[in-house]
């Protein structure tokens, strides 16, 4: 059977992204042709200010390489635009005189930049900022020029001037109105933001019009209405953008601002599309991404014979991507009679939040400074919650700085990469199907962290969360917001006396003024270790699950498992075990993997008052940390056991409990070489033998098995603690913050680490640090005792879950 014709008039994101999703849902029905005006393959129109800001190269921006189309069998036209269309012979003329037919048309014709009708516009040296080439072109100018002008203070006019100034040049913004992205902010927002990228090197004229521009072959100046002149070499115009219609509105197709379609992406015309930026869809053009994904998706359903309920318009946000300059904006952010809102303004914090609500929902919200929170708007405002019964204070301030950035908390409906419109969800689907180990792997997959980018430390954190804590690391820095490895932090922490984590973004010039959801537990760990009686814990730079003290499952419940030194336990615990299982409906209850009784499914607001029935100590099982030893009963009950196996569990909890390492520390202690507990998979395994006891080290369980190495055969229990404890601190001096023991060997060496433990002086002076370092506190004693943490942690609403 023929395949129908398919051709699509555009070669950008928009248009691409349908295909993509056409030939997911059926890639053997059309027959593609893809018409492009740009000399280069589908690129990420997003990035290009990446570029200027020396982020990203030119390649890096590509999405869809010439090969994708040939694996794809889709005839390209490549540099070579339609510039006639016959809707009733339903073909289409190119450039170059071709002429190519259809059974099907998509117009994804895009936008095309506004230029001022002053004098001089035409001039060299003014210049658009749209495509791959208008960027190339102001870099080469930025490599022979000093002084720039930028014509538009909104979102890419920002990002833009911004990437000026990393070029070093002398910018200047040039804006109408009284104060920057106002379609996107209010005033006060607007101000912080000017206030901040002054501090980074941009100066501005705002409320003035540019009369002319100067010059008499390139640019040399620019006039303004009231009368005043400033010298230029560079004139970036950035004041908006507007739909793409000359070849619809020739072909008599309906137009207005935009394309006219219907629900279902209809023009006028029969058997003609149209999506993205040239559209107008009940009243509305759409400018960003994740509304031109949407009607992707509603179109390629359409098209593959899907049943869609149609495209019914989008709810806009913002982000802007420029460093140390956090701003959110999302939905209606103008007050009116029935709109009205609330405001916080933190000076000391130079932050700024507004929320907008309507009969009892939240309609539209601004952040600056501190976007944490962007998700928990995003969804009062995409699930229209009812807010009525909150307070002022309660909606504005959630009980924790990090409300809902710790993302394996969302729910798997929440929006991760809003660009793209992925879901937390979609992620964790496409890592467990497609065996993903990567961020650029799910971004190939996924799409998400392939626009703005800003997503990605949230897709390794679920990836993390998916893998077990084996994500693959693609690039040399910790995380996004600096270039520098874990040991170059750690030199720097030393060297320069850094005793908290602002004082090392600070220091050390991190993109992110407060980090990242990566890099802050990181940071955190870095500094205990550094400086472990000077450095004061920051709980908050902690994920969720060491901030409760119990581990999140899948449902949104939790986990608590009280810890039995090797094991061991007594009728009493078990009884009172049992009381509380049953007077608190927990679900279920089981033998954890490590010989403990753990209880399954346990609400929230129910976790203090469960410890404080059971008046016992955590096993930590939430926690990068050692965590409790799995013991065989040994020689006092079995007949092959040449050891006392469980005595010397016991003993390796009580010595080394509560102590952070940069991942979860398993022991295991079995009383004889059949190895009952699996001890050559432990990052610290012993077996006892009739001489004495063999210690292993460096395995690992997971996804990845590894089999721990035969470190060295000692006589007594004490040298086993001994040497347990200078591993303990070695790894936690050398090892990466959610580096396993298996790669941290692997990365130094089995014969360097095996030669600095059986030293008896580094031994000794491990035991030394370890032994400053000191123990943490049991945590659910403090918890029990304190009605405030209770509150603020494990109340119903509570923002850590």
């Amino acid at each position: 059977m023929e395949k129908e014709k398919l051709v699509v008039i555009g070669n950008g994101m928009a248009g691409l992204r349908c295909v993509e999703e056409i030939l997911e849902r059926d890639a053997k029905k059309y027959q593609i042709t893809i018409i492009g005006a740009e000399k280069y393959p589908n690129y990420n129109r997003i990035m290009l200010s990446n570029i200027l800001q020396n982020k990203m190269t030119v390649e890096e921006t590509i999405m869809n390489p010439f090969d994708w189309y040939k694996e794809n069998g889709i005839d390209l036209h490549n540099h070579n635009p339609a510039v006639r269309m016959d809707c009733s012979l339903q073909n289409i003329e190119l450039a170059d005189g071709s002429v190519v037919s259809y059974d099907r048309c998509i117009l994804a014709t895009g936008s095309k930049p506004f230029i001022l009708p002053v004098e001089g516009a035409e001039l060299e040296g003014v210049v658009a900022f749209r495509t791959i080439d208008d960027t190339k072109k102001i870099l080469d100018y930025a490599r022979k020029y000093q002084k720039a002008t930028v014509i538009g203070g909104g979102l890419l006019g920002l990002e833009a001037a911004k990437g000026l100034v990393d070029q070093g040049m002398d910018v200047t913004v040039v804006h109408l109105e009284k104060w920057l992205m106002e379609t996107q902010l209010n005033e006060a927002a607007g101000k912080l933001l000017k206030t901040d990228l002054e501090k980074q090197g941009l100066k501005f004229r705002m409320e003035t019009k540019t009369e002319k521009i100067l010059g008499a072959s390139r640019v040399t100046g620019i006039a303004f209405s009231d009368g005043t002149q400033m010298d230029t070499d560079l004139v970036v115009m950035s004041i908006g953008i507007r739909p793409e219609i000359s070849l619809a509105k020739e072909a008599g197709i309906a137009t207005n601002r935009g394309i006219l379609v219907n629900d279902y992406l209809e023009t006028s015309k029969k058997n003609v599309y149209a999506l993205g930026e040239c559209v107008e869809h009940a009243g509305k053009c759409y400018g960003l991404v994740a509304p031109l994904y949407e009607q992707g998706k509603v179109l390629a359903d359409l098209l593959a014979g899907i049943e869609t309920g149609g495209y019914k318009g989008s709810m806009t946000y913002t982000a802007l991507k420029v460093s140390d300059c956090d701003l959110f904006s999302a939905g209606t952010i103008l007050a009116d009679d029935e709109t009205k809102a609330i405001e916080a303004h933190d000076e000391w914090n130079h932050s700024y939040k507004k929320v907008f609500i309507k009969n009892g929902q939240v309609v539209g919200t601004i952040l600056y400074g501190d976007v944490s929170e962007e998700n928990r708007f995003l969804k009062m405002i995409t699930q229209k919650l009812d807010i009525s019964g909150l307070s002022p204070i309660s909606l504005l301030t959630s009980a924790d700085d990090l409300s809902g950035d710790d993302v394996t908390t969302w729910e798997n409906s929440d929006t991760v990469c809003g660009c793209n419109g992925v879901t937390k969800g979609n992620i964790l689907e496409a890592i467990k199907d497609k065996q993903l180990s990567s961020v650029a792997e799910v971004t190939k997959v996924t799409k998400a962290g392939g626009s703005c980018g800003k997503c990605k430390d949230k897709i390794h954190d679920l990836l993390g969360f998916a893998l077990g804590g084996e994500a693959i690391e693609t690039t040399k820095g910790i995380c996004s917001c600096t270039d520098l490895s874990r040991d170059e932090i750690v030199l720097q922490i030393h060297k320069k006396q850094l005793k908290t984590s602002s004082d090392v973004y600070e220091a050390l010039h991190f993109k992110q003024k407060e980090g990242c959801s990566k890099c802050r537990p990181a940071i955190n760990f870095y500094l205990n270790v550094a400086f472990p009686n000077e450095h004061q814990d920051e709980k908050a730079s902690r994920y969720v699950n060491e901030r409760l003290y119990a581990n999140i499952q899948n449902d949104g419940t939790y986990s608590v498992i009280p810890r039995m030194r090797g094991g061991k336990t007594n009728p009493e615990q078990l009884l009172l075990i049992a009381k509380t299982a049953e007077k608190y409906n927990v679900p279920l209850v089981k033998i954890t993997g490590s010989q403990r009784i753990g209880m399954y499914g346990v609400k929230k607001e129910d976790l203090p008052k469960i410890w404080e029935e059971l008046d016992m100590k955590s096993a930590e099982a939430y926690a990068k940390a050692v965590r409790s030893v799995k013991t065989c009963v040994g020689k006092n009950f079995c007949r092959f056991g040449t050891q006392d196996s469980m005595g010397l569990g016991i003993k390796l909890e009580e010595r080394y409990e509560f102590i952070d390492t940069p991942h979860k520390f398993k022991m295991g202690v079995s009383a004889c070489p059949r190895s009952c507990v699996e001890s050559g998979v432990k990052d610290f395994g012993v077996i006892g033998v009739e001489n004495g006891f063999q210690i292993y080290i460096g395995g690992n369980g997971g996804t990845t098995v590894e089999e721990g190495k035969l470190l060295t055969i000692v006589e007594t229990e004490e040298e086993v603690l001994d040497i347990c404890g200078a591993m303990i601190a070695y790894y936690r001096e050398t090892g990466i913050y959610g580096e396993r023991t298996a790669p941290w060997m692997k990365r130094l060496g089995f014969t360097h680490i095996q030669t600095v433990l059986l030293d008896e002086e580094k031994r000794a002076l491990l035991l030394e640090s370890l032994d400053k370092a000191g123990k943490r506190d049991e945590p659910w004693q403090k918890v029990c005792r304190d009605k405030a943490i209770q509150q603020k942690l494990y109340t119903v609403g509570s923002s850590e879950a």
